[in-house]
């Protein structure tokens, strides 16, 4: 959520930040705004900055500095703001100011003790023009300012408690960015005498490949010939440039209408990526380098807890039913959001498994972390590289699946639920299956992104049936075993991004209280493929149907008896019970993907919702 892209060196900046912020679209937002230092000098005219900023998409803020025709300078900041602290309004929006020094600041995060130290800057004279807890920051900043800019933010950080990234310039510095983060993602990217500052590597790919990721208490001072890590008390900090692994044509949107339907389309290829190399079908067994160091600890696991939010929580719900089921170990999906504050018992042999799609979900991290205090093994399972997930765990498994720009995820859920299912066919190899039972499953594991392709060749099939629904306002996911998380996510999707109320749930959950909700024509999507509770999805369907209600079958090929009892049916290839979600979800997406675009909503740009979640 929220998007910093910063930059110092030789170019006009005004069209790289605003390219930059572009990129940076998907995390979600509600303005957007600019700020970039004019050092041109004309008789006593002194350096200074202007500020330009806009409520809605980034294109209003283009509207704007093309009305007041343009900025110049070679440094500036802009930001992508997602409303906490203060409504959405022009005053609340980034870059904000102090009322002093000519300090200006885009930040990222929450500063929870924001008010007592507005007391303490009211107290001193400074003047509030905004709701936000950033404008506090800044006037600390500048409260602090005495000439030396970076030392004035080490000193403001100290002073403040929460989660920030931020940069920062000042007029009375004029060849001079300021940076830093405490739990919120920032990159630097190194270019040839310039600088690109950026919450992500999308906004940075374009202009250069290598770049420092900053750990949290870093503060880094830029200049065009170079930079100085520090932390917060000045201590100097070592710093290693790396080469950003992500492809400019990754991130482009290509021959497709929105980014989610690239992504769901892509997913044959992204699972064939994440397969590479780990599946060992000669020697049935899977490989799975960032694991072998804990081999050990994963055989005597006596216990598993998998945390995540949202979809990365309904990958873990399938894990939880995975490990339990072929590796034989207890295991918990846990929301992220709850774990930490219901004083959870950690014994010997726990191991928590931290789900994640960008890898910095601010739940996600809270979780890790209290367990890891506790004394668990900690484990990544995230998608984006040096991450704060996968620097701050034991150990981990990247989904590799490729950049993810749509908000509702698709491809990292896919992911999630392969590198899940590896994770448990790693363990249970070592436990209790034979190779020959692990080598059977394996070969069908390496089918699944075949098998993907044949059921996004019915999209236009499922984009008829979605059209028969659309109209309805509310609409019941239902799936059991494996297939209850599916329904789950099912639901998620679809109200996500079409805004449609949508319940999933155990399908035999529906008679202790929702099938009062039941009514004439009202969409029930069943998760009814071939496995163990087959007979027990049919009793469920005919309850459905005695009341009135609509059927969606998601349906295992060559099922016709199906289509008696369904005013629809979509079908899936039929493999193992337990590798069955990759397939039965795509269907869904595809529906949610309809039925927004049917609606008219923007896809890839929900309201309300960002991509990266970095606030509790």
């Amino acid at each position: 959520m929220c998007g910093i892209v910063a930059y110092i060196g030789t170019k006009q900046a005004q069209n790289l930040l605003v390219e930059g912020l572009k990129r940076l679209e998907y995390r979600g937002y509600d303005s957007a705004g600019i700020a970039i230092l004019d050092a041109s000098v004309s008789g006593s005219r002194s350096p200074h900055i202007n500020i330009t900023r806009a409520v809605g998409r980034v294109s209003a803020l283009e509207d704007r500095l093309e009305q007041i025709g343009g900025l110049r300078g070679t440094l500036g900041l802009a930001h992508t703001r997602w409303a906490t602290h203060g409504g959405v309004c022009e005053a609340n929006a980034h870059p904000h100011k102090d009322d002093k020094s000519g300090i200006y600041l885009v930040h990222n995060g929450i500063i929870e003790n924001y008010s007592a130290l507005k007391i303490y800057l009211e107290e001193k004279g400074h003047k509030f023009t905004s709701e936000t807890d950033t404008e506090v920051l800044s006037m600390l900043i500048g409260e602090l300012y005495e000439g030396d800019l970076e030392a004035a933010v080490q000193g403001a950080l100290r002073e403040v408690t929460g989660a920030y990234a931020i940069a920062v310039i000042c007029d009375k510095e004029p060849d001079t960015l300021v940076v830093a983060r405490k739990g919120s993602p920032l990159i630097v990217g190194v270019g040839d005498k310039e600088f690109v500052v950026a919450s992500d590597a999308s906004a940075i790919v374009a202009h250069t490949t290598q770049a420092v990721t900053l750990d949290d208490y870093n503060v880094v001072k830029i200049t065009r010939d170079g930079f100085r890590t520090s932390d917060i008390h000045n201590a100097t900090v070592s710093h290693k440039v790396t080469q950003l692994e992500l492809d400019l044509d990754a991130i482009e949107l290509g021959d497709y209408s929105h980014y989610m339907l690239k992504e769901i389309n892509e997913q044959p290829r992204s699972l064939r990526n994440c397969f590479r190399g780990r599946i060992d079908q000669r020697e049935g067994k899977i490989v799975l380098g960032g694991l072998t160091t804990y081999a050990k600890e994963l055989v005597k696991a006596r216990r598993i807890i998998l945390t995540g939010q949202g979809t990365a929580l309904h990958a873990a719900m399938i894990g939880e039913y995975i490990i339990e089921d072929l590796a034989k170990v207890p295991a918990v999906a846990e929301y992220a959001s709850e774990f930490r504050y219901r004083n959870p018992i950690i014994e010997d042999g726990t191991i928590v498994v931290a789900v994640s799609q960008s890898g910095e979900t601010a739940d996600t991290l809270a979780a890790l972390y209290e367990a890891r205090d506790r004394g668990a093994l900690s484990l990544g399972v995230v998608n984006v590289v040096g991450s704060t997930i996968s620097r701050d765990t034991d150990a981990g498994v990247y989904l590799r699946v490729g950049p993810e720009i749509g908000v509702a995820s698709t491809k990292a859920f896919t992911g999630q639920v392969a590198v899940l299912t590896m994770i448990a066919l790693f363990m249970a190899r070592r436990r209790f299956m034979s190779a020959d039972q692990c080598a059977d499953l394996l070969k069908v594991l390496d089918t699944i992104p075949e098998k993907i392709e044949r059921i996004l060749e019915q999209d236009d099939v499922v984009r008829k049936v979605t059209q028969k629904y659309v109209e309805r306002d509310n609409w019941l996911f239902l799936g059991r075993g494996y297939n209850y998380p599916t329904a789950l996510e099912g639901a998620l999707k679809l109200k996500e991004i079409s805004y449609i109320h949508a319940e999933g749930m155990p399908a035999a959950e529906m008679k202790h209280g929702p099938i009062a909700l039941i009514n004439e024509g009202m969409p029930a999507v069943f998760i009814a493929n071939r496995g163990r509770q087959y007979d027990k999805v049919m009793s469920n369907i005919a309850e459905v149907r005695a009341r009135g209600g609509h059927v969606i079958a998601v349906a295992t090929e060559g099922d016709e008896q199906i289509k008696n009892h369904c005013q629809d049916v979509l079908y899936v290839p039929e493999v193992p019970e337990c590798l069955s979600p990759m397939l039965t979800v795509i269907p869904l997406q595809l529906m949610a993907y309809h039925a927004a675009v049917m609606r008219g909503h923007d896809v890839d740009k929900p309201r309300n919702l960002a991509k990266s979640v970095t606030v509790e």
